[in-house]
């Protein structure tokens, strides 16, 4: 293993926070799969072997997901989403406080709390995975005004009337398409919350809108736009972050409007 030595700004420079966690990752030289990536964690005196797609484990550690995927491996999808939503909202002179956003795969607060940034008015937060929300109540008590634990394709009803109530005009999704954490059908009943006229601002690993894709999301994709049900009015390839190796990982960000729900028939 090495020591967390990659880059941790937009700059190159390592940061001068003093770090709360000591992390180590696998050596570089040894290729590792995106899905498959993992780091150990020096914790109760032990060090302890974690999967990066295990964000339950993950969310436990207060500090482990901005200490890992923000200072170490130097995640911009944040960033990235938050600039192209702002950019667009002031090309059409929309006032960013008439927002109101369902933040799918919500994590942590990080996006929420990037949306908040740029004025977002109302933020309800959806994810499948309950330590995302004590994360969220631990970490950014006051990024939402609401924030759920349930599958969207197949909410309790009690979450199902609160996500029709919220009225909810902008869906945000970053960095949680594909592999084995949203799906298409999940991203489509996400999608058919927000009303007609609404942005959907979203970002996926260009992989998946390629024509080597295996995880449905390009024919989606492709699909909504053809039929004219997702307008896109920003599309950004860019470096998501580094992978344990300090190779980039590039993702795209596609903001738009909606223009009508997604039909069943259009799922991989």
């Amino acid at each position: 293993m090495h020591s967390d030595q990659l880059p941790t700004g937009n700059d190159g420079v390592a940061s001068s926070r003093r770090r709360e966690l000591e992390i180590e990752l696998p050596r570089r030289s040894e290729h590792i799969d995106q899905d498959a990536e993992y780091c150990s964690v020096f914790l109760d005196g032990n060090w302890r072997k974690i999967r990066f797609h295990d964000y339950a484990e993950i969310y436990r550690i207060p500090g482990l997901y901005e200490q890992l995927f923000h200072d170490i491996l130097d995640c911009r999808s944040p960033d990235v989403v938050g600039k192209l939503l702002k950019e667009e909202l002031q090309r059409q002179n929309v006032d960013a406080a008439s927002l109101r956003v369902l933040d799918l795969g919500a994590g942590n607060g990080l996006v929420g709390e990037q949306l908040r940034n740029i004025g977002a008015g109302h933020l309800v937060g959806v994810d499948i995975i309950p330590e995302a929300a004590e994360a969220a109540r631990r970490d950014r008590p006051r990024v939402y005004d609401a924030y759920h634990i349930a599958d969207v394709v197949t909410p309790p009803a009690e979450v199902d009337g609160a996500l029709r109530s919220a009225e909810l005009n902008t869906l945000c999704c970053v960095a949680a398409l594909g592999y084995a954490d949203i799906p298409p059908a999940a991203f489509r009943a996400a999608f058919n919350r927000i009303s007609e006229g609404g942005w959907i601002a979203f970002t996926i690993k260009d992989r998946f809108l390629s024509a080597e894709d295996t995880s449905g999301f390009a024919r989606l994709v492709r699909a909504c736009e053809e039929h004219g049900l997702l307008q896109p009015r920003s599309t950004e390839r860019y470096r998501h972050r580094v992978d344990v190796r300090g190779e980039p990982l590039h993702y795209v960000a596609i903001v738009g409007t909606k223009h009508a729900d997604i039909p069943v028939d259009l799922l991989p």
